[in-house]
């Protein structure tokens, strides 16, 4: 897996295992605009899906293009990272990965600006990630 929670504690050794034993997914790349009731219906292709968390901008609570989905059994997860990652969703593709089990707080963006670090330095227009990237308007 290459999503690792850079404020998992217990090292690298113990995110190993709780993603063997893990029913929850990290997904990333996606629209701002993207509602829950369409990734129920994403996900629910490969199994029940147990809940969403939306990925929040930890100033304005707004959706900020990631979220978590945790699913009832393991084996709908596993199908979920095999048939879903890189799949369109909302005209975007979509990154499917492990996750180590949601905690509450991470639904917040870890971005300076509120939102997810990745858009801070985006230099390209994404009218679906809210326009510009917010580096240079930081400075």
């Amino acid at each position: 897996s290459l999503y690792t929670d850079r404020k998992f504690e217990g090292g690298r050794g113990r995110w190993q295992e709780a993603i063997e034993q893990s029913a929850t997914l990290y997904i990333g790349n996606l629209s701002f605009y993207t509602t829950e009731e369409q990734l129920y219906e994403f996900f629910g292709k490969t199994g029940e899906v147990r809940r969403v968390v939306m990925g929040l901008d930890r100033f304005s609570k707004t959706p900020c293009g990631f979220c978590f989905v945790e699913y009832y059994r393991r084996q709908d997860t596993e199908d979920a990272v095999r048939f879903l990652n890189g799949m369109k969703l909302d005209e975007r593709v979509v990154r499917v990965d492990w996750d180590g089990g949601f905690v509450e707080g991470r639904q917040y963006g870890r971005g300076r600006s509120g939102g997810q670090v990745r858009d801070e330095y985006r230099a390209d227009f994404d009218a679906g990630r809210g326009g510009w990237g917010k580096a240079d308007a930081q400075e």
